[in-house]
């Protein structure tokens, strides 16, 4: 890997830690705005969630500013937002300005995944995305880990508002290591006006080969998302036996794993899909098995079949992110002037799907009685199952065969 690739890499991947980061830090701040500012659980869900949807809500615009103006400088820039976001939140009293903190936040962590993609699409060969898009994902799933055990660990000793005020710093941080350490001639150049930008985003929705490519993926992530971040906890409490169902050491050593294996199976799966593409195998053929193979995972957990935990949920871990596999399949699939857009049209997709699933998931258990603090196991094995039925449908469509080849053109350069 020549210097300027292996500098691309680099800095954009530690973009991603940045938005990984800012995604699970109120796992660790959440008893202390509790305490500190009287916030109910409804609160702090609310105030959590305008994360998600400024992110989701910011991935058109962005995907035209990537286009247009680069990775580099669209990057940097949008960072500032996230510096500017977490200073507020900790210097807030009340719950307008957390609320409008966590506001900039997402919008400021919107552009990381999006802007990584499309600096490696630009620098490196696209036989290679699959492998360099799994280390950009492993590499920010650090921030995943350390907004674990050892943000715990920090909060003991420092209040939750200088470390709010050390990811500001930090953010700034990272966008002038973005804007002086990317290249500065990754911009692709164009005369399209703003107006013909946006219309390209449209061209990729409208798109019959998104969606086919698109759907199934999304959907994988979402439900993996949506259960890494929120309810796999509740899922293993109410789970397991009776003899296990207090066990926290045993729920948290299980999610420890699931995380450990997300992080190995990003740079594995990604390393295996290009080597298996030499020998003749599409990436996209690998990508809907290992989802495929996901959704089968799943389908054994809702069971309670006789096998090790720590199996099952080491290989639930692995394969959820193989869905991002479709990034690199996308990119085979449309112009290079249209990836930004496509790439953040596809996590638009993705982040709306894990704010629907999660809510969802929550509507579906509360049709149940709370029974000494737990959900009945059919209640899980139902949603599980309405689940796993969804993304069955979807793997059908993305395994069906094309009937004609769409070709993702424009008339005009967009």
């Amino acid at each position: 890997m020549s210097l300027l690739r292996l500098r691309v890499l680099a800095v954009f991947a530690l973009g991603y830690v940045i938005s990984f980061l800012f995604r699970g830090v109120n796992l660790g701040f959440a008893p202390f705005l509790s305490r500190e500012m009287g916030l109910t659980a409804t609160d702090l869900g609310t105030m959590t969630s305008v994360y998600f949807l400024a992110f989701a809500g910011t991935q058109i615009p962005a995907g035209v500013l990537l286009d247009r103006y680069g990775a580099r400088r669209v990057t940097a820039g949008v960072l500032l937002f996230a510096a500017a976001g977490s200073l507020l939140f900790a210097l807030s009293h009340d719950m307008t300005g957390l609320m409008v903190g966590r506001l900039l936040i997402g919008i400021g962590a919107s552009v990381c995944l999006g802007g990584a993609f499309k600096a490696t699409a630009q620098h490196f060969p696209v036989s290679q995305l699959t492998l360099v898009n799994g280390i950009v994902m492993a590499i920010g799933g650090l921030g995943g880990v350390v907004v674990g055990a050892p943000l715990s660990t920090l909060l003991t000793f420092a209040p939750w508002r200088t470390v709010s005020i050390g990811l500001s710093v930090l953010s700034a941080c990272v966008a002038f290591v973005v804007w002086f350490g990317a290249p500065a001639t990754e911009a692709t150049a164009t005369k399209a006006s703003v107006l013909d930008q946006f219309k390209g985003t449209l061209h990729v929705l409208r798109s019959h080969a998104f969606w086919k490519l698109a759907t199934f993926s999304a959907l994988t992530q979402a439900v993996f998302y949506a259960m890494q971040s929120l309810w796999v906890g509740v899922f293993l409490r109410d789970m397991g036996s009776a003899d296990m169902t207090n066990d926290a050491s045993r729920i948290g050593s299980l999610i420890s794993v699931l995380g450990g294996a997300f992080i190995a199976g990003n740079v594995c799966f990604g390393a295996l899909a290009r080597a298996l593409e030499r020998r003749g195998i599409r990436v996209q053929s690998f990508s809907g098995v290992t989802m495929a193979a996901f959704v089968v995972i799943e389908a054994l957990l809702a069971s309670r079949v006789a096998l090790p935990e720590v199996l099952l949920w080491a290989a639930y871990g692995a394969l959820g992110g193989t869905g991002i596999l479709t990034y690199a399949v996308l990119a085979e699939h449309f112009p290079a002037r249209l990836i930004g857009r496509v790439n953040t049209a596809f996590t638009l997709v993705i982040f709306v799907g894990i704010f629907v699933t999660q809510i969802t998931i929550g509507a579906a258990l509360n049709h149940w009685p709370i029974m000494n603090g737990h959900y009945p196991i059919v209640a899980h094995q139902t949603v599980w199952l309405a689940i796993i039925a969804v993304q069955a449908l979807a793997a059908l469509w993305y395994f069906a065969p094309v009937r004609h080849k769409e070709t993702p053109s424009l008339a005009v350069e967009m």
